[in-house]
């Protein structure tokens, strides 16, 4: 099978592409565990991509269950070098309306328990996140945008709960005063994963309302959201309309340094690595492992 390089995850709204042609599910075996669906891969506007739901087909896997760490293993393990996650989140900002995309650039993490890091046995790595997104992307998917009419922030920063709750209104009260854009429930640890796979990553966040903050609106629930999600959702796919040929012609190195993530963050020595030779990490640590020798006997 041919490396794919563009892979889409599909959040609240978007958890099939009826556009996608010739399709076929892969079954991956991360040894992470099991993907919340099958990688389907196939083409989309003429180019071959990789799709994952990240709630499954049938909307099954909730925020804080999604195994986030086998369906970034399985997009890499397909090939993928550049991923766009779509994620529906809600607004903390009165300038983006339900309806509009923020091509975020930063995260507050305020997750707990998820499994965050391949690097959890045998291998010790610290990689860089102060920039969490692939800029690279975030300009096309920008560009992308603008070409199809839709309204979007190209920056913006997302609050990660862990749900399943909505937020109360101190809450909401709260990450507006820190100046956030959006908040959702599933944009970590798949970003941390990302950037430690040396993937080009980016979150494209889809509002679907105001949260509880807004007087003039009624506080979030999920029947609330789901016309607008539908709504987002073929704006989804018009950008990726617009985009996919560009991520095509740009699939060589990322210029931003996301191919290159773990340069200098691994601490452990290479002979400890290829000694251990661990099976769920040899994919990630390739670029080193395939220039060792290999262990003696």
């Amino acid at each position: 099978m041919l490396p794919v390089g563009i892979g889409i995850i599909g959040g609240s709204g978007l958890t099939t592409l009826p556009a996608l042609r010739e399709a076929r599910r892969i079954e991956v075996n991360t040894g992470f565990g099991v993907p919340s669906d099958s990688v389907v891969v196939g083409q989309l506007f003429g180019v071959k991509v990789a799709f994952l739901a990240r709630h499954g087909s049938d909307h099954t896997v909730a925020p804080a269950r999604v195994n986030a760490r086998a369906n970034i293993a399985a997009l890499k393990r397909v090939g993928c070098t550049q991923v766009i996650s779509l994620s529906a989140v809600g607004s903390l900002k009165a300038d983006l309306p339900p309806g509009h995309f923020v091509l975020i650039d930063q995260f507050i993490d305020r997750t707990h328990g998820r499994a965050d890091t391949f690097f959890d046995d045998a291998v010790v790595a610290h990689v860089g996140f102060a920039d969490p997104a692939c800029a690279r992307l975030r300009a096309l998917a920008a560009r992308a945008c603008a070409d199809q009419g839709i309204p979007h922030a190209a920056t913006g920063t997302y609050v990660v709960m862990n749900g399943p709750q909505f937020s109360t209104r101190a809450e909401s009260a709260l990450h507006r005063s820190w100046g956030a854009s959006v908040i959702g429930m599933t944009a970590l640890p798949e970003a941390k994963l990302a950037r430690e796979a040396e993937m080009c990553f980016l979150t494209v966040a889809m509002a679907t309302d105001y949260d509880c903050w807004h007087e003039e609106h009624g506080p979030v629930t999920a029947a609330l959201v789901a016309d607008v999600m539908r709504d987002n959702g073929t704006r989804a796919v018009a950008m990726l309309e617009a985009l996919l040929p560009r991520l095509a012609e740009q699939q060589g190195a990322c210029g931003h340094g996301c191919d290159q993530a773990l340069d200098g963050a691994i601490m452990t020595s290479m002979s400890a690595v290829v000694a251990r030779d661990d099976p769920r990490t040899r994919h990630l640590l390739s670029r080193w492992l395939g220039k060792q020798p290999a262990p003696s006997t």
